[in-house]
This record gives C-alpha cells, structure tokens and sequence, in this order.
C-alpha cells in the first residue's frame, strides 16, 4: 500500500532516513494543488503529490540535490508555471521545503546474550541505524522476538576484524558477548578506529582493570582509552537485572547523543528576519517572473 505523506514522514522519521517535507504555500491563477498541499521527497521515491508535471519535477530535482549534499533546513522557492514550469495554465505556486538529514547515528551491538535481547528492541526504536551480530552459530531469533523496524540488522559474527573494518564512520560499538576473549579483541580492533568515538564493553570493574593494562600494553595512551567506557551504562544505574542494565546503556547513549546534538545546534532553525526576508524575496521574485510570463504570452498572441 503506497504511503500518504504524514505515513511517509513518520517512516522516514522513526528509519533516520534523509527526506524533504514539500508544502505549497501560495497559488495564483490556474495551478494544480491548493494551499496545504504536501508530498514528501527521499532520494529514491516521492509520496503524494504537489501536482505533478514539470512543476513536480523541479521541486523533487531541487529537493534530491540538498539531500545528497547533506543540508538541512527551509527553502521558500516560487515557481511561475508558464515561464519556469512550462505548464500552459500559467498560474503561480510558492512552496516551502524542508529538509530532514539522515540518521549519522550507527549503534553496533556486538553480542546476543540476555543484556542485549532486552537493549535491542529499544535501540532499534531509536532514530539510527542498529547493527546487530553474534559469533555463535546458532545465533538467530525468531520474527517473534525481534522488533518490528526497518533500522535493525541482523549478522552473523564471522571475521571480527574485517567486521570493524567497515563499520561507518562515527559508529558507536556497544560490546556484550558471553566470550572475554572476544570482548577484548572488539575493544581493541574499534579503538585502534580513530574514527570510531565511543566503544563500550559490558563487564565489572576487575574486568575493566584488566582490559585497562592491556589495552595500554598493546600501545592505546590516555586519549584512545578517553573513547573506552567499561562497565558500559550510566554508574548510578546499580541494577544488574538484564532489563536494568539494558536500560542503563540506552540513557548512557541517548544522554551522549544528545550532548552531541546540542553542541552542533546552539540555534535552531530560522530566526524571524530571515523568515521574513526569505517571503518577501519568494513572493517578489514569483511577482516579477508571473509578470514577465504573461508579458511573454501577450507579445505571442499578437503576433
């Protein structure tokens, strides 16, 4: 069943995929759609409808080019239909776009004992993208079990190394086997990823000492170790319930992330005399192209 644009925003919302929110805002003339109207836009598909036709297709063309670019943010854009659009009704549509950025958040779960059967079904809720493996080979839970979302992904453990290797940047490894040996091999492998901020092992502190001295005997300093979080969770959380320390790891990660977020967005949005501006230039431009456009029809018909 093909989605309407509210089940299409929601998708793309809850799956942190890249996506443009497209309303029309005014309407002169002949015009296909009305005020309200709203499609949405991601890089492979379109949902609901401005209108169609050529009027569409720049909108989507304009939409797709600041998505691959990885900008967000509001575009008041005005398209005459006649002279931009080449659409005979020769009506006038301002729409606004908004543009939505993917998801840059990976969460790497290593490890499927009973911690992680708790964590995943409220990871994969999240806004990331969720990566989930285990080495063992009868590792596979049922469609039962697994939450219902389009971010989860589900992989066998098999060559840990070629594993983290390609792992996406900035992803954020969460370390839960049932094997220490194992557990020592991810932190080490995903620290020596410089790229990789944040690798949390689950454990006591013992084990956390001695993972400590060797990974500073295998050649980690004082700044690769600041990225190692072992226990993993928030220490306050004292539960050792399954569920309780599931729950400790995801307020861990979601305070991280938000920390993250607040520190790239001290301002938000559009502040008024740029909202202002971005309508009276919309509107003056669609005026002046509206003008020339009907200017142009009348100089053909005498003719």
């Amino acid at each position: 069943m093909r989605k309407a644009w509210y089940q299409a925003i929601a998708h793309c919302q809850e799956v942190g995929e890249a996506c443009a929110l497209v309303t029309v805002l005014g309407a002169a003339g002949s015009t296909p759609r009305e005020p309200g109207a709203k499609m949405v836009i991601t890089t492979n598909s379109s949902y609901d409808t401005v209108g169609g036709g050529q009027l569409e297709y720049l909108i989507i063309q304009f939409a797709r080019e600041r998505i691959a670019a990885g900008e967000v943010g509001i575009h008041m854009q005005a398209f005459p239909l006649a002279a931009e659009a080449r659409q005979c009704c020769g009506g006038h549509v301002s729409v606004m776009i908004e543009i939505f950025a993917s998801a840059t958040w990976n969460l790497v779960v290593f490890g499927a004992g009973h911690v992680a059967q708790q964590l995943i079904p409220i990871l994969a809720r999240m806004p990331a993208r969720v990566q989930w493996f285990d080495n063992r080979p009868d590792f596979q839970l049922s469609s039962a079990q697994l939450p219902d979302s389009n971010n989860l992904e589900v992989t066998p453990l098999l060559d840990p190394e070629q594993t983290i290797r390609q792992l996406p940047a900035n992803s954020e490894v969460i370390i839960l086997t049932h094997d220490h040996a194992l557990d020592f091999e991810l932190c080490r492998l995903a620290l020596a990823r410089s790229d990789i901020p944040f690798v949390g092992c689950i454990g006591s502190n013992t084990k956390a000492k001695r993972f400590e001295r060797r990974l500073q005997e295998a050649g980690f300093n004082a700044e690769d170790l600041q990225r190692w979080v072992c226990p993993i969770g928030l220490p306050e959380v004292q539960g050792k319930l399954p569920i309780e320390v599931a729950v400790s790891i995801s307020a861990q990660l979601v305070a991280r992330r938000q920390l993250h977020t607040q520190h790239q967005h001290d301002r938000r949005g559009l502040a008024w005399r740029e909202l202002k501006t971005a309508l009276s230039t919309s509107a003056e431009i669609g005026q002046n192209r509206l003008q020339i456009s009907s200017a142009a029809h009348e100089d053909h018909n005498e003719q």
